[in-house]
């Protein structure tokens, strides 16, 4: 564990106050910390009332907006205000937004990234795009997933939302993410050239520094994936707190 943890930074079993008691800013992780496919942990409620305001989202879920999480989060009793949620597939898109404004965009992700991608001014086509945004596409066929391929090799510059292969499910089985839709393009372009802002990326994370106006030394970063948030709190500096569930929510 030595390449994941250093001095400062702990294993857990369980959420905690007493694990981020003297942080001014909790960036935390959503699948696998506080919820395990749409159902909630049951230390996650009143972890979250805890750390109250000092509390941020930052995920690599690319099927939700903030807004539209937010809502679903309450619903299961969760409390998180959507202009404290930062994901990758919506803040992907803001990025692009703000590189290239209504460019033409080829998007395979869900009708909530479609939706939010029109909202921000890109012209959606399956038709010499300039930019290819791969997200969680659930829907993605092998004919949707050549229609990728083909858009990334005629020189669209291809995005990608996150790179995770996976997050765990209920009984910790894996539950493909946007990196398996990814390794099977890598299979068919062997030399396959890609960008992506989503977790280890510092983006989401800087994000909420920069918000906040806390700096990396007073924050934490609370996660169970050590490949992507133990790497994002070694790249702004704060401490990491690796949460390692054994049991199901309830």
């Amino acid at each position: 564990m030595a390449s994941v943890l250093t001095v400062n930074n702990q294993i857990a079993s369980q959420l905690s106050p007493d694990l981020v008691a003297q942080d001014r800013l909790v960036l935390c992780d959503l699948d696998g910390c506080l919820v395990s496919e749409g159902r909630a942990y049951t230390d996650s409620a009143s972890f979250l009332q805890s750390c109250g305001e000092r509390l941020w989202l930052v995920s690599n879920n690319s099927s939700h907006c903030a807004a539209d999480l937010s809502a679903r989060l309450a619903e299961i009793g969760l409390t998180v205000p959507a202009k404290r949620i930062l994901l990758a597939g919506e803040q992907t898109l803001a990025h692009l937004a703000r590189l290239h404004p209504g460019a033409r965009l080829a998007l395979f992700a869900s009708p909530a990234m479609e939706q939010e991608a029109r909202r921000l001014g890109f012209a959606l086509t399956g038709d010499r795009p300039d930019l290819v945004l791969l997200c969680r596409d659930t829907q993605l066929s092998l004919d949707r997933l050549n229609a990728v391929a083909s858009l990334v090799q005629g020189g669209a510059a291809f995005w990608v939302s996150n790179t995770d292969t996976a997050h765990p499910g209920h009984a910790g089985q894996p539950i493909a993410e946007t990196g398996a839709l990814l390794a099977a393009l890598r299979a068919m372009l062997t030399e396959l050239k890609f960008e992506s802002i989503g977790k280890p990326h510092p983006h989401l994370a800087a994000l909420a520094l920069s918000r906040t106006g806390v700096s990396a030394s007073e924050a934490v970063f609370v996660g169970d994936n050590p490949d992507t948030d133990g790497a994002i709190a070694r790249a702004i500096g704060t401490r990491f707190v690796l949460l390692r569930r054994t049991g199901a929510p309830e």
